[in-house]
């Protein structure tokens, strides 16, 4: 079983939130409180440490109590920039990310994905949903042995910026959860407000 102290957590909220206007999104409040903070206090007890991906307001990010690193690519280049910048800071023999967006997600996701991954001797695990009669990768909530960075590292210097051409190179393992609308995120403003009047 992997402990989790040997897990760090990474919040990615290094996002254009251009569906969103162009907000930084993880300092939306979502009932008064920004939606990076909400997965900070969701993320925290299940792994050993957490540190947030974020590209502005870094000072408002760092007042949460974790280490903030900003994307080590140009450009707001996608989760897989936020991936790059955490396993380049990550400390431990894995790495778990997920969304600043997405405040309800499993208390027990971080323990399901490493029991998986655990099991199967992956690389990396990540969360599924079935929705409509078919299942849906979740690739934002994966835990992944930091030894993938040098994978990493070469795909995206090659220019790609794909989560699932990158994780296709490695052994992976997909986790069904049960509650799709765990996984609900906050893209718009709108679904925002959806968020908040489901909650």
């Amino acid at each position: 079983m992997i402990d989790p102290n040997d897990i760090t957590g990474l919040i990615l909220a290094g996002g254009r939130g251009s569906r969103m206007g162009g907000v930084d999104k993880g300092l939306q409040t979502h009932h008064g409180v920004p939606l990076a903070l909400h997965a900070l206090l969701r993320l925290s007890p299940q792994v050993g440490q957490v540190l947030i991906n974020a590209n502005r307001n870094l000072g408002a990010y760092e007042a949460m109590g974790a280490s903030v690193w900003p994307d080590a690519l140009p450009d707001y280049a996608g989760p897989l920039a936020g991936f790059l910048a955490g396993l380049e800071h990550c400390e431990t023999p894995y790495l778990v990310t997920v969304p600043c967006d997405s405040p309800n997600f499993p208390l027990d996701l971080v323990a399901r994905l490493a029991a998986a991954l655990d099991a199967d001797g992956a690389d990396i695990a990540m969360a599924a949903t079935l929705e409509d009669g078919q299942v849906r990768t979740q690739p934002v909530f994966c835990l992944m042995r930091s030894n993938v960075l040098e994978s990493l590292v070469a795909f995206t210097q090659s220019g790609q910026r794909k989560i699932d051409r990158w994780t296709a190179q490695h052994r992976c393992v997909e986790i069904c959860f049960d509650d799709p609308q765990a996984f609900a995120n906050a893209n718009t403003l709108a679904e925002l407000q959806r968020l908040q009047s489901n909650a």
